[in-house]
């Protein structure tokens, strides 16, 4: 059976991340794209240089031109600049969207049966371009934030309650920025919701466990930015690359899974028109299905909140 084809359009520090996982894990014959002359072809040699050790079979690659593209079944976008201290994810709006702009028309052009995964940011709004400029079904266009934050949320939690992160469960819904929708409610440990296990630790000080997750909360909704400010010259790119080699995985091998994704609404949580992170299906179609369920008043409030910023950063695109 013949592996799917890959684009990763960007080489840095993720897009590279993301060709070694997918080469590793077998999940197909990756072509790494840059603009930056040899960038790509370098990072292609290195990693496939390094097949005979990792034990994989797979063509790896680098171009510079959007042709190199061609054929793609799935293509999954990094390009951009990076945060830098003091900045947040919307002050990349103006150079990001321009680029964008460009990717988007070349995805159309050289592989218009792909299905897109965008990881730029501003996310909710860089997703939004993609799809628009594609002119692909929305399904076939999506975001990767959720699965991110939430393994971030879940990191936090385990640490906090001194238990292993495999058996956390703690979705994040809402844009991907400070006004994301950690929720707290379906948090839990195989099965035993997280603000019991607080409360059982701090002896039923509601008060101090209601303080700790808030905290976390609030640690979550700024995790990118901790990454930022402590690395000084890049931002984070290991957990970003491991949330969306999950996603491809769930595409490419039709796994069905739930997972949080940036997907466009029409109707669902009470919004139509945006891209926002939701609890999706995701498997051979791209997004298969949007899964809703029922938020309580403090959900509602904040998701509203949260989709209100995005509406904001995407009705404010500089490139159309």
């Amino acid at each position: 059976m013949e592996k799917p084809r890959i684009a990763l359009i960007g080489g840095g520090q993720i897009g590279t991340t993301i060709a070694q996982l997918v080469a590793q894990q077998g999940l197909g014959h990756v072509v790494l794209y840059d603009v930056v002359t040899g960038l790509p072809q370098g990072k292609a040699l290195d990693l496939a240089e390094a097949a005979p050790v990792l034990g994989f079979d797979l063509q790896i690659s680098g171009t510079n031109d959007m042709a190199g593209i061609a054929g793609a079944d799935m293509v999954v976008v990094t390009a951009g600049i990076a945060r830098k201290p003091g900045m947040d994810r919307d002050d990349l709006i103006g150079v990001n969207a321009r680029i964008m702009a460009e990717v988007a028309r070349g995805i159309r052009y050289h592989a218009p049966n792909a299905i897109v995964l965008v990881i730029s940011n501003p996310l909710d709004a860089m997703v939004t371009l993609c799809q628009r400029l594609t002119g692909f079904h929305s399904r076939r266009v999506f975001g990767m934030a959720g699965v991110l934050d939430s393994a971030r949320f879940a990191s936090f939690i385990a640490w906090e309650l001194g238990v292993s992160v495999r058996d956390i469960h703690a979705p994040v819904l809402g844009g991907h920025g400070d006004t994301m929708v950690p929720i707290v409610r379906f948090a839990n440990v195989n099965g035993i919701p997280v603000m019991d296990l607080l409360l059982r630790k701090y002896a039923g000080d509601r008060q101090k466990a209601e303080d700790v997750m808030a905290a976390l909360v609030t640690r979550t909704q700024n995790a990118g930015g901790e990454v930022v400010e402590l690395l000084q010259t890049g931002s984070a790119f290991v957990s970003p690359a491991v949330s969306a080699v999950t996603m491809m995985e769930a595409v490419l091998k039709d796994q069905k899974r739930l997972l949080p994704t940036c997907a466009l609404l029409n109707g669902e949580f009470g919004v139509r028109g945006y891209y926002v992170g939701v609890p999706c299906i995701l498997g051979a179609g791209g997004v298969e299905q949007i899964v809703e369920f029922p938020l309580n008043e403090e959900e509602q409030q904040m998701f509203s909140n949260s989709v209100a910023a995005v509406r904001n950063l995407v009705d404010h695109l500089p490139v159309e």
